[in-house]
């Protein structure tokens, strides 16, 4: 996976909920495997992640074959007091929109 940052230790300002729910918000097909290596967790974190979000009702999955679609639920408000009332899909256009700028290859003038 191209433009994929070294792993990290030390805390961070984006949890891993965050980074899950952004990356399936940029490809609702997105694979586990895929998420894992680009949010740097394992695969059983990102399951465990994915199952805490659909119980959360931030996220729903249906099944086409082998693989997963899932639908974010952009209207859900964020969980904290202090985010009450602002809508996650406010966080996933900050987020989505920073990681297509980050991967994203230059033009050439």
């Amino acid at each position: 996976m191209v433009g994929v940052p070294e792993s990290h230790t030390g805390w961070t300002f984006i949890t891993s909920h965050a980074r899950v729910l952004a990356a399936i918000a940029d490809n609702p097909n997105v694979r586990i495997r895929d998420i894992a290596a680009r949010c740097r967790l394992t695969e059983r974190a990102v399951s465990r992640i994915i199952a805490d979000l659909e119980q959360a009702g931030y996220l729903s999955h249906t099944r086409e074959g082998r693989t997963n679609t899932y639908r974010v639920e952009p209207d859900k408000v964020l969980r904290h007091p202090a985010e009450a009332g602002l809508p996650v899909a406010s966080l996933l256009s900050l987020l989505v929109q920073d990681e297509s700028e980050r991967t994203r290859k230059p033009v050439a003038p």
